[in-house]
């Protein structure tokens, strides 16, 4: 891009080094198995396209494009269609992330309830910038879209697995010390104003914690 002010975008190198040994790149015979499974499942085998990413994913760590294009080629379509389902979420991983992975929702609805306010925090105590990773390997923090848990916002998500609701600094400052120690934040059901009415609390059975409901708050900014 040109012109005053305007954001200077790295564009993706078109063949990139591949980021896993050759002799690492092998799906083992019972892997294709359930590969084979998830394609099954589908009229048409691009319908197991998202499945056999996060299989992948799940496997090496993240999906680089031969990654990208192993998968395709294992289920049989074309690379570029399993190459823009892959670009196109936040849960899939192009590069190489940290043990921990904040995901802030930077969307609307968290947006004006302080999202970007939470995600600027963790950029200055973990010295990095989003789609960054600290130097020990154990944090890396992006904005990303609505993660469908607009009542209890600002919130994220760690590493594509439990959500952490109501944020502020103090609370973000908490996880990360807890993280650091290893210790992941359980799953929180949150109870919604018509359970605590009609039900006398919260609806779920199978959560780990529950938390009541909290108004949330006005943003310091708004980008």
């Amino acid at each position: 891009m040109s012109g005053h002010g305007a954001e200077i975008v790295t564009l993706p190198k078109i063949n990139p080094a591949d980021a896993i040994p050759a002799d690492k790149l092998v799906f083992t015979a019972e892997e294709k198995a359930q590969l084979q499974e998830y394609k099954s499942r589908y009229p048409e085998a691009e319908g197991a396209v998202m499945r056999g990413l996060w299989f992948a994913q799940e496997k090496f760590g993240f999906l680089p494009p031969e990654v990208i294009r192993l998968v395709a080629d294992e289920l049989g379509i074309e690379y570029a269609r399993a190459y823009g389902v892959a670009t196109f979420y936040t849960q899939y991983y192009k590069q190489k992330m940290g043990k921990y992975v904040l995901d802030v929702c930077t969307c609307f609805s968290c947006q004006v309830c302080g999202g970007y306010d939470m995600l600027h925090h963790l950029e200055e105590k973990l010295g990095i910038k989003p789609g960054e990773t600290t130097d020990d390997g154990l944090f890396s923090i992006q904005g990303v879209e609505c993660l469908g848990a607009c009542g209890s916002a600002p919130m994220l998500q760690v590493t594509n697995g439990p959500y952490v609701f109501n944020l502020t600094e103090d609370k973000l400052d908490a996880l990360v010390d807890s993280l650091r120690s290893g210790k992941m934040p359980p799953f929180t059901s949150v109870t919604l104003p018509q359970d605590e009415e009609e039900m006398g609390g919260n609806r779920r059975s199978d959560a780990a914690a529950v938390a009541t409901y909290q108004t949330p708050p006005v943003a310091g900014a708004v980008e």
